[in-house]
């Protein structure tokens, strides 16, 4: 392993089986292994995950990160992951199609998921909630991005974001989206509308999980489609939590704060 694998200025993000380790019911790694696993997101320096652990020394936070990297729990986030060439290309990378036989596991989900989107109009998977408090990328309020383009929703949306505390982002179109996945500091949730007028949101979605300086960032559908096979669909893909509109204040403080492990 060489010396920068560790450096202040490295960027780590949890891979597929660091995300599963996460959502597993026990686990047998450290208490400060299991901090940084949920401190690592993609965008956010060695050297500042190191200060928002405070308590831990440093040499320990060191040992810790080299354990999870030999273990293949997190990545390295290579210098230009997030670059313009990168994002040039989101739209046109092909993405994993919801295979025909999904498990039971995401099936049995989706009957709970429907049922609480029934009874309260939003659903955030347990397998998906934020293991510990989520720090703001930009260090002061949580950027929240809405991907949508129904401009009377979008005012609405962000006046209630704004009265909530947090900083709206918008985009309604394929160019505005690479656009504002390409901003820094990178948004800390992502709320997704399905029905977009160039694009699709489960497609959306599936490129933000397959894409490395992204894909530890909470999603939530906000969307009027709520068949099973939706939500189906978005559990499948690595959606955080899904909202039905028209929606309750209440639904999205609760999703929202559930995702980036917030309390009342």
């Amino acid at each position: 392993m060489s010396r920068e694998d560790t450096s202040n200025l490295t960027i780590y993000a949890p891979t597929a089986k660091g995300n599963a380790e996460l959502k597993a019911g026990s686990t047998q790694l450290s208490t400060t292994a299991l901090k940084l696993l949920v401190m690592f997101d993609g965008r956010t320096v060695l050297a500042e995950v190191a200060r928002r652990a405070a308590g831990v020394p440093a040499g320990e936070i060191r040992q810790t990160v080299e354990t999870l990297l030999r273990e293949k729990f997190v990545d390295i986030v290579k210098p230009g992951a997030a670059s313009d060439g990168e994002f040039g290309s989101f739209f046109e990378v092909p993405v994993d199609a919801m295979p025909e036989s999904v498990s039971a596991k995401f099936r049995d989900e989706a009957d709970k998921g429907l049922r609480s989107l029934d009874q309260s109009g939003y659903y955030v998977s347990i397998a998906q909630q934020a293991a510990g408090k989520k720090e703001p990328a930009n260090g002061s309020k949580y950027v929240v991005l809405m991907i949508e383009d129904n401009a009377p929703f979008v005012t609405a949306l962000k006046m209630l974001l704004k009265l909530e505390g947090y900083e709206p982002r918008v985009a309604g179109s394929r160019e505005e989206i690479v656009t504002a996945l390409r901003a820094t500091p990178s948004p800390d949730v992502i709320l997704l509308d399905v029905n977009l007028a160039d694009t699709n949101g489960f497609e959306i979605l599936a490129r933000i999980r397959q894409h490395p300086a992204l894909r530890a960032i909470p999603v939530i559908m906000l969307t009027a489609q709520t068949s099973r096979k939706d939500v189906l669909h978005a559990l499948a893909h690595g959606a955080n939590g899904y909202i039905t509109k028209p929606f309750e204040h209440e639904a999205l403080t609760k999703s929202l704060k559930s995702v980036l492990g917030l309390t009342d």
